[in-house]
């Protein structure tokens, strides 16, 4: 009979192999991730009401898609079988009906992500805060006070959320993007 192996006297070091290695992507395909992110961001910042309802149509086919796998795959093996069905007529029906109501859905997936965001924040914040009483620093709490407010401004109007997404994702994507270029030339 084996003798199980004690975890706690296991010692790793750096000269152990986990198996792990880091993902190495082709030279092209960092390029190439750095142009899409550019782009999505200019179309993001240039004509924001149709590529945020352009993305979440591609959200919405991607969730009809995944419900049909995961429907499928329920019927098919029997671990997990009612949360792979549940999830599975959930994903088809929000799938559904993103790509029934395209202008609505946009603005309902938006207004949740704005609501989920600040509740984000403001969470964040109080761990913030409660590590800077912690000795983090003032630094560190004032951090927090001010994800608080940001979260909470999103809470209270999170329509102006809504309409500036958009831009603060394009942004976001063409800085990415231009960063992810810079990486790809430079390996």
């Amino acid at each position: 009979m084996e003798q199980p192996v004690d975890v706690a006297e296991t010692s790793f070091g750096p000269d152990d192999e986990m198996g792990y290695a880091p993902l190495e992507l082709p030279r092209w395909i960092v390029l190439l991730e750095g142009i899409i992110a550019i782009l999505i961001g200019l179309f993001l910042l240039f004509r924001p009401g149709q590529t945020t309802i352009f993305l979440i149509q591609i959200l919405g086919i991607f969730w009809l898609a995944e419900g049909i796998l995961s429907v499928i795959g329920g019927l098919i093996y029997s671990g997990n079988r009612v949360w792979k069905l549940l999830s599975g007529i959930l994903s088809i029906i929000a799938g559904a009906v993103i790509l029934m109501y395209p202008i609505y859905s946009s603005a309902v997936v938006l207004t949740l992500f704005v609501i989920f965001i600040g509740i984000w924040a403001v969470i964040t914040g109080v761990v913030k805060i409660v590590l800077s009483f912690k000795g983090g620093g003032r630094g560190i709490g004032i951090i927090g006070i001010l994800t608080i407010i940001l979260g909470l401004l999103l809470l209270v109007n999170f329509a102006a959320g809504v309409l500036v997404l958009p831009w603060v994702f394009g942004l976001f994507l063409i800085l990415g993007g231009i960063g992810t270029l810079i990486e790809g030339f430079r390996t």
